[in-house]
């Protein structure tokens, strides 16, 4: 029998085949064992070993091989970049590989949180993002990194504006403070800056009167009349009398009830021994927050005590005769239901 090309051409062609397959099977196909997306973090204390034992939780087993014979012929191992990377069901190894190698992260979504404290503050960033909550709450109390960013130790909350934003997980504290302030500065527009300057008041003001006016209502609603009533207080030298900073210079957010020898402790933040408002937030206010008091109701009640009922909102009183009524109404209700 007379041997053609064609006797030599068939074989060949199962050959690239089977290696088409091959390398299609082991770099292009289903890299993931798991039918939902998956994130990989890398840190600055991992290595090859600790990135490939995370991977390997999840992986397939043709991936795996897959992803092992191309960190062997690459110099990933030597180059590892920290990141946050997804891992999708449809990705095969080389895809996974490409990400890891080239730094390509998925970015995080963070929602600055409405806290009271900056360590709580810190400690929730630092959940979200590759941060030290340690290092990020001792740099919101350093006077130097806070007057950086035009603000002190006691202001420095303002600068946080409770929104969600697209940050990549391994991002350095220094330009995650930068985006912040980036951020401040973007949401303080002119129409804002424009509003606080309508009422006499600067944007630091405005969220320390905010943080007031969250923590008296929850009612989103009622804001707005919670911070005419404070604002009618501050344009007739009146002192705040706030009952939640109290809580704030006592550090007991817990309290139900405010004594009266309570009132006589001495803290900037007491807005019975000082008139005016604090020398800062007593936390990061909402965004509802700051928008009732750049949009306060003008009104003429100077008072406003809890209504008896517990619903969250308030009975607001234009005399003290009217306000004592209204307190003595609250007051009698704490008592029937023994809270002390």
């Amino acid at each position: 029998m007379k041997i053609t090309a064609k006797h030599y051409l068939y074989p060949i062609l199962v050959c690239v085949s089977l290696a088409i397959g091959a390398i299609y099977y082991y770099f292009f196909f289903s890299f993931s064992s798991l039918e939902k997306k998956f994130y990989v973090y890398v840190d600055e204390d991992d290595n090859i070993d600790s990135i490939c034992a995370k991977l390997k939780s999840i992986s397939t087993e043709h991936g795996f091989a897959g992803f092992n014979t191309l960190v062997r012929h690459s110099e990933y191992a030597k180059n590892i970049r920290t990141g946050r990377f997804e891992v999708t069901p449809e990705d095969g190894a080389f895809n996974v590989f490409r990400r890891l190698k080239n730094g390509l992260q998925e970015p995080v979504n963070l929602t600055i949180p409405s806290v009271r404290t900056l360590d709580r503050l810190a400690g929730c960033v630092a959940n979200k993002l590759m941060l030290d909550s340690a290092k990020l709450y001792n740099a919101l109390q350093d006077k130097i990194v806070c007057e950086k960013y035009g603000y002190d130790t006691l202001t420095i909350a303002c600068m946080f504006i409770p929104n969600t934003y697209d940050l990549y997980w391994n991002i350095s504290q220094e330009k995650f403070l930068e985006r912040m302030k980036k951020e401040s500065d973007s949401f303080w527009n002119a129409e804002r800056r424009g509003k606080a300057q309508a009422i006499g008041l600067t944007p630091v003001q405005v969220i320390t009167l905010a943080s007031i006016v969250d923590e008296e209502t929850a009612s989103d609603q009622e804001k707005p009349m919670v911070a005419g009533m404070y604002y009618n207080r501050l344009k007739t030298d009146m002192p705040l009398q706030a009952d939640p900073t109290v809580k704030f210079a006592l550090g007991d957010f817990s309290l139900k009830r405010i004594y009266n020898y309570m009132l006589s402790f001495n803290s900037p933040f007491n807005t019975y021994k000082n008139k005016g408002l604090p020398p800062g937030p007593i936390r990061i206010p909402t965004i509802a927050g700051i928008e009732a008091v750049l949009n306060l109701t003008h009104h003429d009640y100077l008072y406003m005590c809890a209504k008896e009922d517990f619903g969250g909102t308030h009975n607001f009183a234009r005399t003290y005769a009217e306000h004592l009524q209204n307190a003595a109404k609250y007051s009698q209700a704490l008592n029937k239901k023994g809270i002390k």
